[in-house]
C-alpha cells in the first residue's frame, strides 16, 4: 500500500486515538470526537494510550502473502518457507530484497502510527484534570510505547525521521529529515527514563507496561548501543548489566518450569512473560497461526494452512546434543495428527514453530487466545550475562543466569571459560533460546556476527553464507526504507545499496 510517513502520522492522529475504549483491546470507534475537543477526561487519556498499544499488532497480520514478522526472520538465514506467494519472503530469504517489499512498508506505517499515538498522548494527557498519579502513569507507558517503536526502527532502517509532537498539516515534521542513529537513541534512552520514573507498578497481568518492561527494553537498548553502529562499549555494558540486574533482584520473574507455558494462553503477562503484545480470542485473535503450520497438512481446525515459516533443519541440527529445547513439541515439532482424526499422525516434512502453536485454537475453536512475546525473563538473564562477561569477565553472577537457561534445556552447567569462550557461548543461547521471537537478526547486526550452523561458530555477519547459499553482504545491515516513504519525502535518503 503507498503509504507516506506523513500519511501514517496523520491518520493516527485523526483517526487512532479517537478511540472509545472501554476495555484495553476495545479497537470500536463510537464517538464523533474530533482530536481539538477530544482530550477533555480521564477516560480520553486512558483511550489515547490503548490506541498507542495497538500498532504492535498490526505486523504480526499473516495470510497467504505471509505476515511483516517474518521479515527478520527470514534475514537471519535460519528460516525456510514453502509459500510460493508470499515474495516478500523470498527476496528477504535470498537477500535480494528491495524497497519495495511490503513487509517493510508495514512495520514503517505502522510502527510511526504508534509514535504519532504516543506523541498525541504525551501531548495533550497533561491538560487533562484527573488523578495525578494516573496521570504520569499514563505519560510513562506513552513515553515506553515511542521508545519501543523507535528501538525497533532505528535498527531495523537505520537513519530514520524523529518526530516528537502530534503532526498537521502545517506541522515542520510534516515531512521530516532523517535523523543519525545516535539521536535516534538518545530519545529513546530519554522517553525510557521517563517512563522508569513514572510509578509504573513493578508487574502488570493486565499486559500493559510495567516497570519491570521499561527497565528490561533499557538493558537491551544499553546492550545494543555497547555494539554497533554506535560502539559505545564498557560503559554501556556497564549499563545494561545494571539495570537487567534490576529486573532479576526484583524477585519478579521467573523462568517458566517448562516450554509449554511459553505458548499456554494462562500464562500471559505472568512470571517469564514480561512484556507481550496483546491478543484475545473472539475479540482480538492472535494472528499468525496460520503461517507455522505445514501448508496443507490437514492438521488444523485453520481453513488456511500456509507453511509460511519454519526452521531450517541445519539450524535445528546446530543445539547441543540432548537440548531439551530441539526435542519434540519443545520448541519445534515435526509430526501432528490429522484434523478429523486425532488418533492419526501425519510427519510434516520440516520443523516447524511449537513454541509459538496454540494447541486449542488448531484442534477445535480456529480463534487463538495467545499473546506475542516481546520481553521474556531468559532474554532478560541473557543480557544480564552477556554485558556481566564483557565488563568483568566470566564471573559467578553471569554463569548463574546463563546456566538457568541451559538447566531448563537439560544442559550441563557452564564453568572455567575465558571471557572469549563465555561471550560465545552466551550468543549461541541466545540463538537457541530466543530464535523465531524477532530478536536474532538484530543481535546479529549489533554483533556484526552470525552463527554457523554447520560449524557451530561464530563469523563475520558480512560474507556470512546461509546454509542453503546466499551470502550477506554490507547493505543487510539495514533494510531499505520503504519506495513510497522515499516518494513522498524529498528529506528521505535510501540505504546504501537498495
Amino acid at each position: 500500500m503507498n503509504r507516506s510517513l506523513y500519511k501514517s502520522l496523520l491518520s493516527a492522529a485523526a483517526l487512532m486515538v479517537l478511540t472509545g475504549c472501554h476495555d484495553f483491546l476495545d479497537e470500536s470507534d463510537p464517538s464523533n470526537f474530533t482530536v481539538e475537543n477530544y482530550f477533555t477526561k480521564p477516560a480520553h487519556a486512558e483511550a489515547s494510550v490503548n490506541a498507542a498499544y495497538a500498532n504492535m499488532r498490526d505486523p504480526l497480520s499473516s495470510g497467504f502473502g505471509g505476515g511483516a514478522w517474518m521479515m527478520t526472520e527470514f534475514a537471519t538465514g535460519l528460516a525456510g518457507t514453502d509459500l510460493g506467494q508470499a515474495v516478500n519472503s523470498y527476496y528477504v530469504k535470498d537477500l535480494r530484497n528491495t524497497s519495495d517489499n511490503g513487509y517493510g512498508q508495514t512495520y514503517w506505517a505502522s510502527y510511526y502510527k504508534g509514535i504519532a499515538n504516543a506523541n498525541l498522548s504525551i501531548a495533550r494527557i497533561p491538560d487533562i484534570s484527573m488523578d495525578e498519579t494516573r496521570k504520569k502513569q499514563l505519560l510513562g507507558e506513552a513515553h515506553f510505547l515511542r521508545a519501543w517503536y523507535y528501538f525497533h526502527l532505528v535498527r531495523m532502517f537505520g537513519y530514520i525521521p524523529i518526530v516528537t509532537e502530534p503532526v498537521t498539516l502545517q506541522s515542520d515534521q510534516l515531512r521530516p529529515a532523517w535523523s543519525e542513529p545516535d539521536a535516534v537513541y538518545e530519545l529513546i534512552v530519554e522517553d525510557l527514563k521517563t517512563a522508569e520514573a513514572s510509578g509504573l507498578p513493578d508487574i502488570d497481568p493486565t499486559g500493559r507496561a510495567s516497570l519491570g518492561a521499561v527497565k528490561s527494553l533499557l538493558a537491551e537498548v544499553y546492550l545494543t548501543m555497547a555494539g554497533y553502529p554506535l560502539q559505545k562499549g564498557t560503559e554501556y555494558f556497564q549499563l545494561a548489566a545494571q539495570k537487567a540486574e534490576e529486573v532479576i533482584n526484583s524477585n519478579k520473574f521467573s523462568l517458566f518450569d517448562n516450554y509449554y507455558d511459553l505458548h499456554n494462553p494462562a500464562k500471559k503477562n505472568v512470571e517469564e512473560n514480561i512484556f507481550m503484545i496483546q491478543f484475545r480470542t473472539q475479540i482480538l485473535p492472535s494472528n499468525w497461526q496460520v503461517s507455522i503450520i505445514p501448508y496443507n497438512k490437514n492438521i488444523s481446525q485453520y481453513s488456511d494452512e500456509t507453511g509460511g515459516i519454519y526452521a531450517t533443519g541445519d539450524f535445528v541440527n546446530s543445539y547441543e546434543d540432548g537440548d531439551l529445547r530441539v526435542a519434540e513439541k519443545q520448541f519445534f515439532f515435526t509430526k501432528y495428527t490429522h484434523e478429523v482424526d486425532r488418533n492419526r499422525e501425519i510427519d510434516l516434512g520440516g520443523f516447524f514453530i511449537y513454541k509459538l502453536f496454540d494447541e486449542v485454537a488448531h484442534t477445535s475453536t480456529a480463534n487463538s487466545d495467545l499473546n506475542w512475546p516481546a520481553i521474556r525473563y531468559a532474554n532478560v538473564l541473557l543480557t544480564f550475562a552477556e554485558a556481566s562477561n564483557e565488563v568483568n569477565g566470566p564471573n559467578e553472577k553471569a554463569y548463574n543466569a546463563v546456566n538457568a537457561i541451559r538447566q531448563r534445556a537439560k544442559l550441563p552447567a557452564l564453568s572455567g571459560l575465558s571471557k572469549e569462550q563465555l561471550r560465545e557461548a552466551i550468543w549461541k543461547e541466545r540463538w537457541h533460546e530466543l530464535c523465531f521471537e524477532n530478536k536474532t537478526w538484530f543481535d546479529m547486526v549489533r554483533l556484526r556476527k552470525a552463527f554457523n550452523v554447520g560449524t557451530r561458530q561464530f563469523e563475520d555477519y558480512v560474507g556470512h553464507r546461509f546454509s542453503y547459499g546466499p551470502v550477506v553482504t554490507e547493505r543487510e545491515l539495514l533494510f531499505p526504507i520503504p519506495t513510497a516513504e522515499v516518494r513522498n519525502n524529498p528529506n528521505l535518503k535510501q540505504n546504501d545499496g537498495y
